[in-house]
């Protein structure tokens, strides 16, 4: 018990989180994407390998009632995280509430302790940090060209930074879980592990879940696209090769992974097998 409220603080799971969109929103855009990326991941591995390797499944969902109590904090993250993402205007700040909401999904998989649950949960794991990875180095470019990334700020940005504009648009469909995106596998797993187990309901609130991520993604776009931009952006240009590079190597590997899942679900699945025994 006290290992996994450890390791859910460091995780930022609903409602240990409050530190994750502070620390998202006030650190420099690269660190933020390499916390996107890579913290709140290497937690999940822990968790993993404790409960299914230390300590046994038999001894945590069993023994406990571990399978109740991680449905019902990864469903709050999951519409608690995303209604509050809607009500921001730092960008950085709405998706840091985002990854909250992306971390309940993560979570969600481990709570149905099964093969297909949990290769919806590493499978997840590897395409979130692959898309909010981009998405925060794309913020980057945006916070060096135009001075911020408030909503008021990147009113235009479209037309000034069509590049980075449609980048960011990409990485939130992946959030949204579009099909033809990382998001949308890893979702579509967990559909599949619910009904598995019986759970009807739950593929009703995982979709439902998925438009409130619409919901928060489309204020991005209507500042992006439907706003003309600020005067004294005028001269402002798309990010230097040393960023978009990066950038969008990440967005280009949300949608490799969405369209060719072999290396993602495949991996994910014979982990999942191992962890849980499975032949």
């Amino acid at each position: 018990a006290f290992l996994t409220v450890g390791i859910s603080l460091k995780l930022a799971l609903f409602p240990l989180h409050q530190w994750l969109p502070n620390a998202y929103a006030y650190a420099p855009s690269a660190v933020s994407a390499f916390l996107a990326a890579t913290a709140t991941k290497v937690s999940v591995y822990a968790l993993l390998r404790f409960y299914f390797s230390v300590f046994g499944e038999t001894a945590v969902f069993k023994r406990l009632p571990m399978e109740d109590l991680m449905l019902i904090l990864a469903l709050a993250g999951m519409f608690v995280a995303s209604a509050v993402a809607i009500f921001q205007h730092d960008l950085k700040r709405l998706f840091a509430y985002s990854s909250v909401a992306q971390i309940g999904y993560i979570v969600l998989g481990i709570s149905f302790d099964s093969v297909t649950g949990l290769t919806a949960t590493i499978a997840h794991l590897v395409n979130h940090a692959v898309t909010k990875g981009g998405l925060f180095l794309l913020l980057g470019a945006v916070m060096a060209g135009m001075g911020g990334v408030t909503l008021a700020r990147v009113h235009g940005i479209g037309r000034v930074m069509p590049l980075t504009a449609f980048g960011i648009v990409l990485c939130g469909l992946g959030l949204i879980g579009v099909p033809g995106t990382a998001g949308f596998v890893s979702k579509w797993y967990l559909i599949l592990a619910a009904l598995e187990k019986g759970q009807w309901w739950l593929v009703f609130l995982i979709v439902a879940s998925s438009l409130l991520a619409v919901a928060y993604v489309w204020r991005f776009v209507e500042a992006a696209y439907f706003h003309a931009p600020r005067a004294d952006l005028a001269a402002v240009r798309e990010a230097p090769a040393g960023l978009a590079i990066p950038a969008w190597t990440l967005v280009g590997a949300t949608i490799w992974f969405g369209l060719d899942t072999s290396v993602t679900v495949g991996s994910a699945a014979r982990a999942a097998a191992m962890l849980l025994g499975a032949p």
